[in-house]
């Protein structure tokens, strides 16, 4: 039902409809906020949605210009000029980074062909201010040419970074030879040359033709109130003048002509990497397309899930370490991809045979209704989990407007797929997966595995104890400035008192923590079992890892196809993942489904018979996802930093080899579950649409039986030295372009008294890429590298503090001497008051974001437990963050920064090759 408002003298329309409705028709219950639009006279388009379930707002405004709009030349400068609008207005001549992160605020932007985005997700007091900032930016961007000149060195940087990727260097030349004559076949972040000749003149015509009222769609989803906020938008953005009519004109014609590949051979890129990649582009029609309903069931049960018509032949078979198809629905044109990578000793051609002959199967032979039914139920489930926080709401909105012009597609998609026959899929895959339609590319290593870096084996390594290099370093931005141009923030409304969770611990130990949220009919889950990597032997390192692989391998009653299957048609996503202090147990479904994902999850956990056929092809593909580790500077560099903080004796730095992966027997695995995998240390986290008493009785009858002999093994971890000197650790690779570096030495653990403290003196130092200490100055000032971020998590054992950055290899030794020089200058003249209160705003507003989403709250919920935290800590966090002083973060920088003894390790270009 629809009804038409008028409001401030503006075009309004009010619609009840939402995305929730096809999931009422199936049986869940739920009430649709309503999404309100309004056009104000300027031709601003403004998306409001009430969700009052948490205080807190985002506000995204999506501008209808993308790479697809670039002229000849210029490709690159949408994404260019997305990285400006961060650098300050005219009237607001400061780094916007520095106003947002006063704000607290979640902020981040992007840009794809036919669209650039800007978000921001803060407490709902802080509201009015970030309207104030996003229509000061809309109109008064400053392009200077020193400004222009850092950005171009970062997006360099960023390009360069991306050549670092077998998949990106195959994207670009399969969509290139798919689209020839079309900027969809160019790259989104545009290429070295256009860029670095972009002028400010080139960037100003482009931002006054694009970013204007008529061409953006302003979106607001959260805890704020309708009627005054509109008012609010009208008196800050109506004031800014309509743009030239012709750039809607031009956007929305269609009319560009959009030509297709004839190329019938694969494209073949000879080139370093680890392993054999394919990846196949089908042209589509645009996202409006009638068909498109049909093609993403099509996608669903072709590629999606062990269910899926490729899983059998290509995946189970052992040909390939997975199969995944990325539908692109776009505005004028469309395509669909398939992608592969194969297991060793698999050919790409056989590859690429085996997917024609099974998608010749389905167009000959058709689907059946049950992959129908269980597509449809995937699509709509998958729709209504991925928007159960804000942010994705107004994401979903946003997209669904710049792409079709229809914030309300998605229900409408929903409805249509309702209708979606058999013969309908039939019918799309013989129109739109023909093969002589398809281009197709093979990604062929040319480079043998490099020297595998094990416990044993020697790596180059060069030692100092100073560096010499002159450095003049910005002082940190001055707190008067952010005071002057950050917009007033009303004080905030009293929040309500954050829940705490129920725990319940049944007879055989196993502990529970439930959380009621009747706010969505969804349920997250979150698990722990202390069986992770930690328990590895040299000898038998992965095997953690190699377990929890195996685990959906199949159990006494069932097998891997009947559990997929049972998932699937349940709408149930459930994952194990191990890591170094444990294995992590994630789950989220409706809240219908809850009584399916508990009996599920207790039989995978109990009663998993590792089959031997299934171990191999998994041993297959970790020893496949260690030969990629060993070929990427991010992996190889994270790995040789881990072994060299944690001494040999130390269970953190027996990490998998390819030797002890293949020693590893079924046996092996069977002993690993028996001895680690136990009720008395498994603890789980529901956050839900539950009722206490019937979850309760639903774990103890699924989980109540879980017995186990024994006690639970004790671990021995030996205290961690730090280094006398700095070490630096250089790895030189083929084939790769940008340099990753870490540095770093051990830091404390979570229950440390100087966490709150560290915490904060890290988000000064870099928990932020753009107005910490480290990212003000090398990113933004020096421009010698994309991002830089620090990171200072304690865990139940001590963990490393480390800086990670990516650079041109030409600017590692400046940018590591930077970071030097910064660590040794906090370290001995402290921060500034204005810096702790700034951080320290930062941390508690983001918490309280973050406990919006009830993925996170869940985690969150669960690592206080593990952790051997006070249950109040789930409310008393933001209190110790705010009661941290500056004494205390002054005081921490001087025990725990030690840029004399710090480990520094490179992936990158060999060293004499630098500059080549």
């Amino acid at each position: 039902m629809e009804r038409k408002i008028k409001l401030l003298g503006e075009k309004t329309e009010s619609v009840s409809t939402d995305v929730n409705e096809s999931v009422i028709a199936r049986g869940i219950k739920t009430n649709a906020p309503k999404v309100r639009k309004t056009i104000l006279k300027n031709g601003l388009t403004v998306l409001t949605k009430e969700v009052k379930t948490a205080p807190v707002v985002t506000v995204q405004i999506w501008y209808g210009v993308g790479s697809y709009d670039e002229a000849e030349g210029e490709n690159g400068i949408a994404h260019l000029l997305e990285h400006m609008l961060f650098g300050g207005t005219k009237e607001r001549p400061i780094q916007f980074g520095h106003l947002f992160n006063a704000l607290g605020s979640d902020i981040n932007a992007f840009t794809t062909y036919n669209t650039t985005a800007y978000y921001n997700t803060v407490e709902r007091n802080k509201l009015q201010a970030l309207l104030t900032l996003e229509a000061d930016r809309m109109q008064n961007a400053l392009i200077s040419p020193e400004k222009l000149e850092v950005e171009k060195q970062v997006v360099v940087s960023e390009i360069q970074g991306n050549e670092n990727s077998p998949e990106y260097r195959l994207n670009r030349a399969v969509m290139q030879a798919a689209f020839p004559n079309s900027p969809y076949g160019l790259t989104v972040v545009g290429t070295e040359n256009d860029i670095e000749n972009f002028t400010v003149e080139q960037v100003e015509r482009f931002y006054h033709k694009y970013y204007k009222p008529d061409n953006a769609t302003l979106i607001i989803v959260g805890d704020f109130e309708t009627e005054s906020t509109l008012q609010d938008i009208k008196k800050i953005f109506g004031k800014i003048p309509k743009g030239n009519s012709s750039v809607a004109i031009t956007q929305n014609s269609g009319s560009r002509p959009i030509t297709t590949s004839n190329v019938k051979s694969p494209i073949i890129l000879k080139e370093p990497g680890s392993l054999p990649i394919l990846q196949a582009v089908y042209p589509l029609p645009n996202a409006k397309h009638p068909d498109v309903p049909a093609l993403r069931l099509l996608d669903i049960i072709l590629a999606f899930g062990r269910t899926a018509r490729l899983y059998k032949p290509l995946v189970k078979s052992g040909m390939v370490s997975g199969i995944s198809g990325i539908p692109a629905n776009m505005k004028f044109q469309s395509w669909y991809t398939l992608r592969a990578t194969a297991i060793r000793g698999q050919e790409l051609t056989k590859i690429n045979e085996t997917i024609q002959q099974t998608i010749a199967k389905l167009i000959t032979k058709g689907v059946t209704q049950e992959e129908l039914k269980r597509a449809k139920k995937l699509v709509r489930a998958n729709v209504f989990l991925g928007k159960r926080n804000i942010s994705n709401q107004a994401q979903q909105l946003g997209y669904d407007t710049i792409t079709t012009g229809n914030y309300k597609f998605t229900e409408s998609l929903l409805r249509d797929i309702e209708n979606v026959t058999a013969s309908d899929i039939q019918r799309v895959a013989k129109i739109y997966l023909d093969p002589n339609k398809m281009t197709l590319g093979f990604f062929e290593p040319t480079q043998l595995d490099p020297k595998a870096i094990t416990n044993n084996q020697p790596i180059d390594t060069t030692q100092t104890s100073s560096t010499n290099q002159q450095l003049n370093l910005n002082t940190p931005v001055d707190p008067d400035l952010v005071a002057k141009y950050l917009p007033p923030i009303p004080k905030p409304t009293k929040q309500a008192k954050q829940n705490s969770p129920e725990k319940i611990v049944l007879s055989n130990g196993l502990q529970v923590l439930l959380l009621p949220d009747s706010s969505t009919p969804t349920v997250s889950l979150s698990g722990h079992i202390n069986a992770g990597d930690k328990f590895d032997t040299r000898e038998k390192a992965g095997l953690a890892e190699l377990t929890t692989v195996n685990m959906i391998s199949g159990t006494k009653t069932k097998n891997t196809l009947n559990i997929d299957k049972i998932l699937q048609e349940g709408s149930i996503g459930l994952s194990f993942a191990s890591n170094l202090e444990g294995v992590r147990i994630r789950g989220i479904g409706l809240a219908e489904e809850l009584p399916t994902m508990v009996e599920i999850l207790a039989d995978i956990i109990k009663n998993p018979t590792f089959p031997k056929k299934q171990l191999e092809t998994s041993r297959q593909r970790q020893l496949d996802r260690l030969k990629a580790v060993m070929n990427d500077p991010i992996g190889l560099g994270e790995r040789v930093f881990q072994q060299t903080i944690y001494p040999p004796n130390h269970p953190f730095s027996n990490l998998a080899t390819p030797e002890s992966i293949s020693g590893i027997q079924r046996q092996d695995l069977l002993n690993f579950h028996q001895t680690h995998y136990r009720p008395d240390a498994t603890v789980l986290t529901f956050v839900g649409d539950f009722e206490l008493q019937q979850i309760e009785r639903l774990l103890q009858e699924k989980l109540g039986n879980w017995n186990v002999t024994g006690k639970s093994p004790k671990l021995t971890v030996p205290e961690v030295p730090l280094a006398q000197k700095i070490t630096r650790k250089n790895l030189d690779m083929l084939g790769i372009t940008q340099s990753i570096t870490y540095m770093g030495y051990i830091g404390i653990d979570r229950k440390d008294p100087r966490f709150y403290a560290a915490q904060v003196l890290n988000n000064i130092l870099g928990g932020n890429t753009i107005t910490s200490r480290l990212g003000s100055e090398i990113r933004n000032r020096q421009g010698l590298t994309y991002g830089i971020r620090s990171s200072l998590e304690g865990g139940k054992y001590a963990k490393p503090f480390m800086i990670a950055m990516q650079t041109n290899p030409e600017n590692v030794r400046k940018a590591i001497d930077s970071t030097l020089k910064i660590l040794q200058q906090v370290r001995d003249r402290g921060v500034t008051e204005n810096e702790v209160q700034t951080a320290k705003q930062f941390l508690t507003s983001r918490y309280t974001i973050n406990l919006a989403n009830p993925d996170f709250l869940s985690n969150q919920i669960l690592s206080n437990e593990v952790l051997g935290l006070s249950p109040a800590e789930l409310e008393e966090y933001s209190e110790k963050i705010e009661a941290v002083t500056l004494t205390q973060v002054n005081q921490v920088a001087k025990e725990l920064l030690h840029p004399d003894k710090v480990t520094i390790v490179t992936a990158g270009p060999p060293r004499n090759r630098a500059k080549n």
